[in-house]
């Protein structure tokens, strides 16, 4: 039963609009592939490193298959075809296109059915390599048991992964549950995925393989010395979002910052290749038992957070729709939001109560992931203490499932180690204080909670089936979300977007729609 009274027949009104709007979308997107998409099936069969100019080889392949103009049919195809013909490995293939010494059109061609049960063979050992990773999380979860939540979840943002792992380790061991490497600035606007350690970023560090590698071992270091499994949180989002998702998997990350919108409105990346990749990367996710977290807190950045709420509902709901057409479960579901309305507003912390609470009803087995306040911190450090204990307070009374905790800090610089050590003890004293608050709780039917809650719904829903009747490409051109306009062949990245031929093959989507059970997608 609901607490704030709300109206179960529009909640369903709501969700058959956002399905329809999803829908809409998947008949799009499943008849294009992008050059992230084909890069990220190559690195899934293996391939990895540079060339002699520091170009990653999945580039390297796929621009060569682009050169030909034969990327609207796949990679997988010519590439197994070269092993085939050559007997060398993924890499020596790769490394022989980059050397320019094997042009992968001009060697014999092997029988179809050869060729795909090659490339079958190589989509199968990706999938073995990301199931033993699934299951070693939940060997280690099961050893160690699960924290309550919500989750503790922290920054580092160092620039070089040596010194984020120090941090790392102890944030870890100061309590937290989830340990985020911020990405360096602007790597979501590269169209490749930089190689190896790094230790130079702007503003946190790039997110690389070995980085991922280098810190998900000091994680499990430190979480064997505590007897806790920390989990290990990137940025799977702009141009390179399915390769990312695929590093990811490989290298048994946990969760993964992962918005259908964030980067078309954001980032300004073109919402065609944004919604292609976010499809392939849902996925890679679902299947790796990641948990995505969505972005709709960043609305709040640049609309008011009063007036906007119900867009931020709305999302959640497309979010919700386009996880599902991907196979993802809700348990893998961290759908964002925030606590970022003005504090000076009389009863503000009522209106918070009323959009945490109602999120956590709607959706009721999602992981939600809850923001802190950030654009109303003024660099007073006890004043932000304090919108941050709020913050913490709403968080455990509504039951959230990721808490990323608040700095006092924020506005002023990137948190030192003893903040972040103030933010973690200010959150599990309130946490074991509250922690069963929620139980508690009962809201007036007529009073300004409930009603908040009742009246962004009705918005929500009125806008999501203007959505549906419009489309979402024209709606994101009109600026419903964030009050940023974006239209269908702006932004960077569409050159990287193609039509599927009818001959398009690839193999590990086919197999990862199979096994996370969904339907066959209609031929181009």
């Amino acid at each position: 039963m609901s607490k704030l009274h709300l109206d179960s027949n529009m909640i369903d009104r709501a969700r058959r609009a956002a399905s329809a709007i999803a829908d809409d979308v998947v008949r799009f997107i499943e008849r294009r592939t992008t050059v992230a998409v084909e890069r990220t099936v190559l690195r899934l069969f293996g391939l990895d490193g540079v060339d002699a100019d520091g170009v990653p080889l999945p580039n390297v392949v796929v621009d060569h298959v682009k050169e030909q103009g034969r990327l609207p049919e796949g990679v997988a195809r010519p590439l197994a075809n070269a092993l085939l013909q050559t007997g060398w490995s993924v890499q020596e293939v790769g490394e022989a296109v980059a050397s320019g010494s094997l042009n992968l059109f001009e060697t014999e061609q092997a029988p179809e059915a050869k060729i795909r049960e090659k490339a079958a063979e190589l989509a199968h050992a990706a999938l073995r390599r990301i199931r033993e990773n699934r299951r070693r999380r939940e060997q280690l979860i099961e050893k160690y048991g699960d924290r309550p939540q919500p989750y503790l979840y922290v920054i580092v943002a160092s620039g070089n992964i040596y010194e984020d792992v120090v941090q790392a380790r102890a944030a870890a061991r100061q309590g937290a549950d989830i340990i985020a490497v911020i990405r360096s600035t602007g790597q979501s606007l590269l169209d490749y995925v930089p190689y190896g350690p790094t230790t130079e970023g702007f503003g946190g560090t790039y997110a690389t393989q070995a980085n991922f590698q280098i810190m998900r071992q000091a994680l499990d270091e430190v979480g064997e010395e505590l007897g806790r499994y920390i989990r290990l949180c990137n940025y799977c989002s702009g141009l390179c979002m399915p390769e990312i998702a695929a590093m990811g998997a490989l290298e048994r990350l946990d969760v993964m910052l992962n918005d259908a919108l964030y980067g078309i409105l954001f980032r300004d990346i073109n919402m065609q290749r944004t919604l292609v990749d976010q499809n392939f990367s849902r996925m890679i996710n679902a299947y790796a038992g990641v948990i995505i977290n969505t972005g709709e807190d960043n609305y709040l950045t640049t609309a008011d957070a009063v007036e906007a709420a119900h867009t931020v509902l709305a999302s959640q709901f497309i979010n919700e729709q386009l996880a599902f057409r991907a196979g993802m479960p809700e348990e893998q579901m961290g759908l964002g939001h925030a606590f970022e309305m003005n504090p000076d507003l009389e009863d503000g912390f009522l209106l918070e109560l009323a959009q945490a609470q109602m999120a956590r009803e709607i959706f009721p087995r999602a992981p939600l992931k809850y923001m802190p306040p950030t654009k109303h911190m003024t660099g007073n450090i006890f004043r932000g203490h304090v919108q941050d204990a709020l913050f913490n307070m709403v968080g455990i009374m509504t039951g959230q499932g990721i808490q990323l905790l608040g700095m006092m800090t924020e506005a002023i610089h990137t948190p030192l180690i003893h903040e972040r050590h103030l933010s973690i003890e200010a959150a599990k004293y309130i946490f074991t204080n509250a922690r069963h608050l929620q139980d508690e709780i009962e809201f007036k039917k007529d009073g300004i909670i409930a009603r908040r809650a009742q009246q962004v719904l009705a918005e929500a829903t009125g806008l999501l089936e203007e959505i549906r009747s419009i489309g979402l490409f024209a709606a994101l051109a009109k600026g419903v979300f964030a009050d940023v306009k974006r239209t269908p062949t702006g932004g960077k990245g569409l050159e990287g977007v193609f039509e599927r031929a009818d001959s398009y093959y690839n193999p590990i989507e086919e197999l990862l729609r199979q096994e996370l059970h969904l339907a066959k997608e209609e031929s181009a």
